[in-house]
């Protein structure tokens, strides 16, 4: 069984908290034996499409955006394949290992993509996961999941347009989450995000705040 859901975020804008699905995705991920899926573009669509198809041990939610989303330059960043395995590093930290993680899914990845510009070109390595699937990246072996999220780098920023409600797992003590836990305003859907903190400014902000406060800062 294959159930399709659209319009994933807050930032569908102007009809206000009723059409702003912040708790349903966390929904979604709580019900037993559900594989959820948010794909960041259309080739992660495509990927995700392909697994709901050779599923055969239960349901598959694919969970898309109702904004119009640019197809992620595969030349520059990891193959959408990576979909498969739940999350992977889609843009790996240049100039040196690490310092910093954002992890994000569906919309949110061109936010990581664009925050991470600004960080890279702050002096910051720094890593962004895809993570469209909890469910089949959890199903994975602990070395491909410490690969993706190394124990040690416990600057880690998740970021989701909806409830925070389980990404502790992903960030860990040392770790923050940019997400919603409130319905939120009417607006069109850009403002509604940049009142959020959705930009890369804040994302920028918040992870020079985890890197201050783990010390890694300089």
């Amino acid at each position: 069984m294959i159930y399709i859901f659209t319009h994933d975020s807050i930032a569908v804008g102007e009809d206000g908290p009723t059409h702003q699905p912040v708790e349903q995705l966390a929904s979604l991920r709580a019900m037993p034996g559900l594989t959820v899926i948010r794909p960041a573009d259309g080739n992660e669509t495509a990927v995700a499409w392909q697994v709901a198809l050779e599923r055969r041990d239960g349901p598959t939610t694919l969970v898309l955006s109702r904004q119009s989303l640019p197809i992620l330059d595969r030349s520059l960043l990891a193959p959408a394949e990576g979909v498969r395995r739940g999350g992977y590093i889609l843009a790996e930290a240049a100039g040196g290992k690490p310092r910093l993680i954002l992890i994000a899914s569906g919309s949110e990845i061109h936010l990581a993509l664009a925050a991470r510009e600004e960080l890279q070109g702050d002096g910051i390595p720094t890593r962004v996961v895809s993570l469209p699937s909890w469910e089949l990246f959890d199903s994975q072996p602990t070395h491909y999941r410490d690969e993706v999220l190394p124990p040690a780098i416990t600057a880690r920023l998740a970021i989701e347009a909806g409830s925070s409600q389980g990404w502790h797992r992903y960030v860990g003590d040392g770790g923050d989450i940019l997400g919603v836990d409130a319905f939120g305003a009417s607006a069109p859907g850009a403002e509604v995000m940049e009142s959020f903190g959705f930009t890369p400014a804040n994302v920028r902000k918040r992870g020079m705040a985890l890197l201050e406060r783990s010390g890694e800062n300089g």
